[in-house]
């Protein structure tokens, strides 16, 4: 069980990383660690999704907890229903964009507020493991709740007209296909609408540019405006162009910032390290103030929160607004980047034209690289270039990010293999090229494997 237990959540290959025993003790110890009389509870479609949710169930009320039901959800319904109708704790089964073979939980307490490692999830695994189980007199009680009507009522406050935008939609079999003609009507061009837990298709994960390949091929078929494809929790969607052109993720903060700036907003707004600086300049331009933070959704949400931030967005296609409790909502970041398309068509401006006009810097992606040593590599490469050159700013709260005056990299271990992370950005390609292969000299010794970029 203890290694399903991740920085943000549970998650693991069921029935060998954790199994129905380790989430009934999960369940159980839950309501007196949130303080929760009720836990909010919903699921993916994956297959494991019902045993789960009845082991969970089970310890809940054998707490002496009750437990409201949602049925098949998206992740992000739970964490707005959380907030809105204040619950002290609520659960997702989820494994999110991982392969069918995976489940998991990622658990909230009030106020939609993240349980990760640091914050819960540790003490958690240590009742777990160690407590003894002590059924309550009384069991709590069981009850199925829908709160779809309000929830649809919040998002359309978000929606326009799309007639005028040829739509190309990837469900992905997953979460995604459940509110989408509700929010984005019948004339966009949808596949892998019905939901299925084995993901006969493709992995739920639009990051890996081999699962939007039949996206890509619908958009340029069929001359559309705008390709969308939603994970397997549907807490992440991502775009193609009209060109058939994936969109690196984050570019889509800075369109973001345009909606928000053109209803006259001012304030703050969050990134992740690994975010591109054409994106800060470009949101900064719309004035906007940029926080850079943590990746992941245990750091961002409460890092929006504390600032007060109006949204933001991180590289891996999350998107946090004010507007949804301080949380990632995949349908909120699509109405209204489709909002702001729909403005840009009409001035005869296509989403490919709208990307390059924010982008500045030519940049590597991130790239995996097997290395064992990952602080020794890490520093290694902050002496190697901070020697040669003086940085106009360092960040180290996430691994490092270094800029100076024509480029920057951004280098992080994984939390939970033995990568590390590297990418890089320059305002040449010639000088982005020179800066890598610099980098790959420091890193050679170290690697311990083929590296791969994604």
């Amino acid at each position: 069980m203890r290694k399903a237990f991740k920085a943000y959540d549970i998650r693991g290959v069921y029935n060998r990383e954790f199994n129905g025993g380790d989430v009934y003790k999960i369940g159980f110890f839950l309501p007196a660690l949130l303080k929760a009389e009720t836990v909010l509870v919903g699921h993916d479609v994956r297959i494991s999704s019902p045993e789960i949710l009845e082991y969970l169930c089970k310890g809940i009320t054998d707490a002496g907890a009750d437990v409201h039901v949602a049925g098949e959800c998206t992740t992000p319904m739970i964490y707005w229903a959380t907030a809105k109708f204040n619950y002290q704790a609520s659960v997702m089964i989820t494994a999110s964009h991982n392969p069918a073979n995976y489940n998991g939980l990622k658990i909230s307490r009030a106020e939609a507020l993240p349980v990760g490692f640091d914050s819960g999830l540790s003490d958690l695994l240590e009742l777990a493991e160690t407590a003894e189980i002590r059924p309550a007199s009384i069991p709590g009680t069981y009850r199925s709740i829908n709160f779809i009507p309000e929830y649809l009522d919040f998002l359309k406050t978000f929606q326009e007209n799309y007639r005028d935008l040829r739509i190309a939609i990837d469900c992905s079999n997953g979460m995604g296909s459940l509110l989408a003609r509700q929010l984005f009507g019948d004339e966009p061009l949808y596949i892998f609408e019905e939901r299925d837990g084995t993901f006969p298709n493709h992995q739920p994960n639009p990051l890996e540019e081999e699962n939007v390949e039949d996206l890509k091929r619908l958009v340029t078929e069929n001359n559309c405006d705008i390709g969308m494809i939603f994970d397997g929790d549907a807490d992440r969607v991502m775009f193609v162009d009209e060109k058939g052109e994936f969109i690196q993720p984050d570019m889509m903060i800075a369109v973001l910032s345009g909606y928000f700036a053109g209803k006259g907003l001012k304030g703050k707004a969050i990134q992740d390290i690994r975010t591109s600086k054409s994106v800060t300049e470009f949101v900064e331009e719309n004035g906007f103030v940029m926080h850079m933070w943590r990746v992941g959704r245990a750091y961002a949400a409460l890092k929006l929160r504390e600032i007060n931030g109006l949204f933001g967005g991180e590289l891996a296609g999350h998107y946090y607004f004010r507007d949804f409790y301080y949380s990632d909502s995949a349908y909120l970041a699509a109405l209204i980047i489709l909002g702001e398309l729909k403005k840009y068509k009409a001035r005869g401006i296509t989403l490919s034209e709208m990307i390059h006009n924010i982008k500045r810097y030519y940049g590597t992606g991130e790239i995996n690289l097997h290395i064992d040593k990952k602080e020794e590599a890490m520093e290694a490469l902050r002496e190697g270039f901070c020697s040669a050159e003086e940085p106009l700013v360092l960040y180290d709260f996430d691994g490092y990010r270094i800029e100076f005056r024509e480029w920057w990299f951004n280098v992080r271990p994984s939390n939970t293999e033995p990568y590390l992370r590297f990418l890089a950005e320059a305002r040449s390609q010639e000088l982005l090229e020179i800066k890598k292969a610099k980098a790959f000299d420091i890193l050679q010794p170290f690697i311990t494997k083929d590296f791969h970029a994604h």
